[in-house]
């Protein structure tokens, strides 16, 4: 099963560390991955670049509108993401624990959908 882990993390908190850091938990992140990788467990993944350089896109009523940044004010921004293969959810927890970002910020693990398989939930409509 696909699983989607986003890494959240404070920007400020990245900005603020000294070179000697950032290089060492980028070297974690590319040790994690090759062992993901060896593992069959990481299919991509894919830091972001600031949440300055975000444009976040809306459409109501046939008119587009586009706003700099994120769309929401928050302490903790997403900085990337790793599309992983795994069992179950525990596995995915598993692999989610060991990513440096768990650390530094958050991982948020949800399931991918199949949008084959018809409405997600029920009773609402869903728009893509």
């Amino acid at each position: 099963m696909k699983y989607v882990c986003l890494c959240y993390d404070e920007e400020k908190k990245l900005k603020a560390m000294s070179k000697s850091e950032w290089d060492a938990i980028v070297r974690e992140v590319h040790t994690y991955n090759e062992e993901l990788r060896k593992k069959g467990h990481l299919i991509t993944a894919e830091a972001l670049e600031s949440v300055q350089m975000a444009t976040t896109v809306r459409v109501r009523n046939g008119k587009v509108s586009t706003t700099d940044g994120p769309f929401a004010e928050t302490k903790e921004q997403l900085g990337g993401f790793f599309l992983i293969d795994a069992r179950d959810l525990n596995e995915a927890i598993q692999v989610a624990s060991m990513l440096p970002g768990a650390r530094l910020g958050c991982i948020e693990v949800r399931p991918t959908m199949e949008l084959s398989q018809g409405m997600p939930f029920k009773n609402e409509s869903v728009s893509l």
